[in-house]
């Protein structure tokens, strides 16, 4: 029963940066992940962390350019987007699970409305 809201998505050129954040209301003691969809793909998978923050998955795409973190005390998950590319342009959404190691949507239940990110050449 976890509420979550994305914000920070926005239009970034090639090569700048860019933090989403994911607020969470009801519990938040979950492995917590950020997902993608770009138009016509299915949504994918671009990085988990556990629920105290000490374990992380990422996609390869994004392994060495996109950081995820979570700060519980104001019940917020962030994904740090470094060099953003092209290709990583999609609705980016936020979602709560039971493991951190899972990357499949469907083992995440509670999901947010999503944030538009549009990186530009």
């Amino acid at each position: 029963q976890v509420q979550l809201v994305e914000s920070g998505g926005g239009l970034v050129q090639a090569g700048g940066s860019l933090r989403l954040s994911c607020a969470a209301s009801g519990l938040t003691l979950r492995a917590m992940g950020w997902f993608r969809q770009a138009p016509g793909l299915e949504r994918e998978f671009v990085a988990a962390i556990s629920w105290s923050g000490g374990n992380t998955n990422y996609a390869d795409s994004v392994k060495g350019r996109f950081t995820i973190s979570r700060d519980n005390a104001k019940n917020t998950v962030y994904l740090q987007m470094n060099s953003p590319k092209p290709e990583d342009t999609a609705v980016y959404y936020c979602a709560a699970g039971s493991n951190w190691y899972q990357s499949k949507p469907a083992d995440f239940g509670s999901w947010g409305q999503g944030t538009q990110v549009a990186v530009s050449s």
